[in-house]
């Protein structure tokens, strides 16, 4: 619900249990005055202070009234260059040459339903689900109009932020920063938690306390990156799962971004999220407007675990897109560390029937099918079959595949080209690179210039005729370097700034191609693994490869990180062989399967080499992966021990929203002599009802479940595994 109140200029903002209010004070500047648990309606502008603070300048309309200064005033879209010294929410350079933002309130605008974005991924909603809020500032001098978005999600929590700004002058502008969201906080004694990582270990929870001065995270590799992921948390000191004040903010967009908090000097902090300035200079001719990616804003009064649910349920059913939303997805084989490059269509169809007689319902054909790829350094940008390995093309391998009753998937870079292409031999400008430098390789291969139409469409084309000739039900579309030399040749040089966002927005502009053409088929999105695991690649792919790192001990910190923000049914995880390929760690073939199917869960192995017993293990996995789909991609997920604070377990839960079923997962660690016994507290139980635990003939009130624990039984070797299965007696 969203309120005007008219008398007191204030806008309130309310969730089922949060409320939000900004106020457009008397000069006419929009103040944030609260963002906190759900209170009574009032004008909550009394909480702000003021006072003559040196070198804090005054604004010109106040006289020589030195207690107003924009320095130390709580703003809800923070001004530049003009007495703010904090971190700017936007910068123009107007055509005299100075760079400054002095924005005043002008007006509003109400409406039912959600906003939407051009070009852009953002959350949807009919009428009924939420409400939209544009607030109107101007900056009178450079004739530059602000619009701020407010989307608000009532039963989620969940608040989203926008920005439009409109050049309304005469003359060009340049908007050097633009912030999807700010966020201005009466107090500094906070934590941040970020995500942060590296290939092969993304997404590693990393908290410290806020401290005077900027602390930031954020991405210039073209990507929102395995380094640092769009979603962090502020809270309380002693925030935890379950109590404490924490604000969750994730940006959904997949390239340069930058999340910053800076402490003030009057113990106030700032939070500022958008397009990394990095690079970033956008050019806006008289008329023209600039949108800004969504950013979207949860509080939760009540610890990590509310915040992840209220996440979870939103992406679930306001953002994702997803041709299995109403329907169990498919169990996968994916062909990669089965055979590499290294295949024909017969050695494909052997495996695959290997995956059929197991229960497997989607066959992965991954990298080496199309133009002369048989390694890293040749083929991308020829997306055609190779008829040395597919003599008789591909529309005889899918049927077969399709006769096991099996679907097909299919794996591509679109992104992508290789030196050795004939694209390249062709098209060598097509490529980012700088005048008169060579530019850099990554994994062999350059990046083609997405933000120039006429590739997108050439590409485009291709992919058009391989989708087109076969029964496809799911694509892989990766991404396997970071972009450099970042130049385009379709640009000039006063707008070689616009080229990183102008990328993006191809990426998004050729997956919506994808989705209205080919609504049928699951994308699953990967920058080799968790590199562009966000909110904006969320809208187009349904689930993303949640790592290169298969080894189920290392996938335990991966996801652990990943679910405080994305649901499980995102995090597409596989069962691999061991010893691991990443790192050589051999775990039970039990382990992996319960660490794998609390994701988007599949197998990426040669199934050929696998025993009997391990068959007999996989059918049983597949089985029970089924059998409880509806539990582990929709329920309720609790984390339940942390696998960066406790060596000797990782557990997590998943709960119906009933709550008369449970699935409870545990990966002991490293074992040692003599070791303690544990209990496991569950959580997210009805405490008035019984539950039975895994078909026992005891009864567990859910009460003593939550407060006293489950005894968990004595292990003697390293990465064993159990799993629990509640339902609530009759």
């Amino acid at each position: 619900m969203i309120t005007y109140n008219e008398q007191n200029q204030t806008f309130t903002l309310y969730t089922c249990n949060t409320l939000y209010q900004m106020k457009v004070d008397h000069y006419q500047v929009l103040l944030h005055t609260y963002y906190g648990p759900r209170i009574e309606e009032c004008d909550l502008s009394y909480l702000i202070q003021c006072a003559d603070h040196s070198f804090s300048p005054n604004p010109n309309e106040t006289g020589y009234d030195r207690t107003y200064s924009l320095d130390v005033m709580p703003q809800e879209y923070s001004t530049c260059g003009v007495g703010d010294f904090r971190l700017p929410s936007v910068e123009l350079e107007l055509p005299n040459g100075s760079r400054s933002a002095n924005l005043r309130y002008t007006g509003y605008y109400l409406q039912k339903g959600k906003y939407t974005l051009p070009e852009l991924p953002a959350f949807y909603s009919g009428e009924e689900d939420a409400e939209t809020l544009i607030v109107c500032l101007e900056d009178a001098a450079a004739q530059v109009t602000v619009k701020l978005y407010f989307g608000v999600f009532e039963a989620s929590d969940l608040i989203t932020r926008a920005v439009q700004i409109v050049n309304q002058g005469t003359e060009t502008i340049r908007l050097c920063r633009c912030a999807s969201l700010c966020l201005d906080l009466l107090r500094t004694d906070m934590d941040l938690i970020t995500f942060n990582g590296h290939h092969l270990m993304e997404r590693c929870l990393d908290r410290a306390p806020l401290r005077p001065g900027i602390q930031s995270v954020g991405s210039i590799r073209g990507a929102s990156s395995h380094q640092h992921n769009p979603f962090v948390i502020l809270c309380d000191h002693d925030a935890d799962e379950e109590k404490g004040l924490c604000y969750g903010a994730m940006l959904l967009y997949s390239g340069n971004f930058e999340a910053a908090v800076e402490c003030s000097q009057y113990e106030s902090s700032r939070f500022v999220m958008g397009i990394h300035p990095y690079h970033f200079c956008w050019t806006l001719a008289p008329g023209e407007s600039f949108t800004s990616p969504e950013a979207a804003l949860v509080c939760s009064p009540c610890g990590f675990a509310q915040m992840s649910r209220q996440f979870h349920r939103t992406i679930r059913n306001h953002l994702l897109r997803d041709p299995y939303s109403h329907r169990r997805k498919p169990v996968l084989l994916n062909s990669w560390e089965a055979t590499y490059f290294d295949f024909t269509a017969d050695k494909l169809v052997e495996i695959a029937k290997e995956a059929s007689l197991l229960g497997m319902e989607l066959f992965v054909m991954d990298d080496g099918w199309f133009g002369s790829r048989n390694d890293d350094n040749s083929g991308l940008g020829d997306w055609r079959i190779n008829k040395t390995k597919l003599p008789e093309g591909l529309e005889s391998l899918v049927a077969k595949i399709n006769d096991m009753d099996m679907a097909f998937g299919i794996w591509v870079e679109p992104e992508m080209v290789n030196e050795n292409s004939d694209l390249y031999r062709e098209h060598p400008d097509w490529v980012l690179h700088i005048p008169g430098r060579s530019p850099a390789r990554g994994r062999g291969q350059l990046v083609l210039d997405f933000s120039r139409k006429d590739i997108r469409d050439h590409i485009y084309r291709q992919l058009q005729a391989v989708f087109s000739s076969a029964p496809i039900a799911y694509i892989k579309w990766d991404m396997n370097r970071s972009l450099t030399d970042v130049w385009s040749a379709a640009l000039p040089a006063e707008r070689q700034g616009e080229v990183y966002h102008r990328y993006v927005l191809g990426v998004y502009d050729l997956l919506e191609r994808l989705h209205h053409d080919y609504p049928h088929i699951l994308i699953e999105g990967c920058c080799g693994g968790g590199g562009r695991f966000d909110g904006g690649m969320l809208y187009y792919t349904p689930q993303i490869w949640c790592s290169d790192d298969s080894d189920a001990v290392d996938r335990l910190k991966i996801q652990y990180g990943t679910s405080f923000c994305y649901p499980p049914s995102c995090m597409g995880a596989h069962v691999s062989a061991v010893p691991n390929e990443q790192n050589g760690r051999i775990t039970p073939l039990e382990t992996r399967g319960v660490v794998a199917m609390s994701g988007a869960f599949g197998y990426e192995m040669d199934l050929k080499k696998c025993t009997k017993e391990e068959k007999a293990e996989i059918r049983r996995q597949i089985q029970l992966y089924k059998t409880h789909y509806d539990l582990i991609c929709q329920g309720d997920y609790y984390r339940l021990s942390s696998p960066f604070e406790n060596p000797s377990f990782t557990a997590w839960e998943h709960v119906s929203a009933d709550k008369r079923e449970a699935v409870v997962s545990l990966i002991f660690g490293n074992q040692r002599p003599a070791s303690p016994f544990h209990r496991l507290r569950l959580k997210g139980l009805d405490a008035s009802l019984q539950y039975q635990v895994n078909s026992g003939e005891k009864l567990y009130p859910g009460s003593t479940l939550m407060e006293a624990g489950y005894p968990l039984p004595p292990v003697q070797k390293d990465y064993q595994s159990l799993q629990l299965y509640l339902t609530a007696g009759s």
